[in-house]
């Protein structure tokens, strides 16, 4: 990690305050991109310190987005910290079960079963090129499989050197806390962000076992940028209804307070969000994603804001009056 980073510690790996969430550098989730300008994002993502890089099997066609991230990392291994999840890219001839979510598709397809686990690390790790993944984590909680379950199998590839840290993410406090007993949980993550608060009982668990909070969205799925006015073609916040066109004139208006502070800080509403999300808990961290270097150094810049308690007290007053419209995925 590059000088001048802040550090925090989900359980007991040390990862940057803000990292990497690369999502976004997949065709189909914000619209086209190429390969090119993807790694160019992640380049610049590693070179702002910013090395906790978050991927997914289910990101992109045929695991396009690891195979990508592990591309980008080549040469650089040693620092960075490479998340990944499974369970939503099933396998061809399994089944998978329903996990309604709150997103126009209605649903996601999980299939979590034990005797799958394995074969999941091992597509994962082929396809980022490594020999080792240092935070796994079960991507949504099969609803038709025990928990521990699960994870008793992704214990198994701790064991066996293919993975180096577990993580659940989107569980409940009650998952939490069955899982952890199977086996320690070094990661949680869920959405938390300015427009959508983290589960009480879910941070609280994870206060209690000792677990950290790895933020996903914490910027709104771009909103919290302050310039999301309207959507281009091929762009899936289509089907959320926080973007839907009334909705997000609506929450534009009453988002205007903290663009204002923002403004009167001198600091871009994005780095606004992050550094006030970074104040919720000193186990919490955030994987904000860009495709654009400036605004990841941007983001990246804003582990390194304090925020005074003056400027929090009008931040809560702000949100208290920001009533959202529409739900997000969970």
């Amino acid at each position: 990690m590059i000088e001048g980073m802040r550090t925090r510690e989900l359980g007991n790996l040390k990862v940057p305050a803000i990292g990497f969430g690369a999502m976004v550098l997949s065709p189909g989730m914000y619209g086209d991109i190429d390969d090119d300008r993807a790694e160019r994002a992640i380049g610049a993502a590693l070179d702002a310190g910013a090395v906790h890089v978050d991927t997914s099997d289910a990101y992109g066609a045929d695991g396009h987005n690891e195979r990508l991230v592990g591309r980008a990392v080549r040469g650089r291994r040693e620092e960075v910290v490479v998340a990944t999840k499974f369970g939503l890219a099933v396998p061809e001839g399994e089944s998978a079960r329903s996990f309604p979510v709150g997103y126009s598709f209605g649903e996601l397809r999980v299939n979590g079963e034990a005797r799958l686990v394995r074969r999941y690390a091992e597509r994962s790790l082929a396809n980022l090129g490594i020999d080792v993944i240092d935070l796994y984590y079960a991507h949504y909680p099969d609803p038709g499989v025990p928990i521990e379950e699960t994870v008793g199998a992704m214990a198994a590839l701790v064991d066996d050197g293919l993975v180096r840290h577990l993580g659940l993410s989107n569980v409940t406090a009650e998952q939490l806390r069955r899982a952890h007993a199977v086996h320690p949980i070094t990661a949680v993550q869920n959405e938390w962000s300015m427009w959508r608060p983290i589960d009480a009982g879910l941070l609280a668990a994870a206060r209690e076992l000792g677990v950290g909070v790895v933020a996903w969205s914490p910027l709104g799925n771009g909103f919290l940028t302050g310039s999301v006015r309207s959507l281009g073609e091929g762009d899936f916040r289509h089907n959320a209804p926080r973007f839907s066109a009334g909705n997000l004139a609506a929450n534009n208006d009453r988002y205007a307070p903290i663009r204002d502070l923002a403004v009167d800080l001198g600091i871009t509403p994005a780095q606004l969000a992050l550094a006030w999300l970074l104040h919720q808990d000193e186990h919490v961290v955030a994987i904000p994603g860009s495709r654009t270097p400036d605004h990841i150094r941007e983001n990246a810049a804003a582990a390194g804001f304090a925020l005074h308690g003056d400027t929090l007290a009008r931040i809560d007053q702000a949100l208290a009056g920001f009533e959202v419209s529409g739900g997000t995925l969970l």
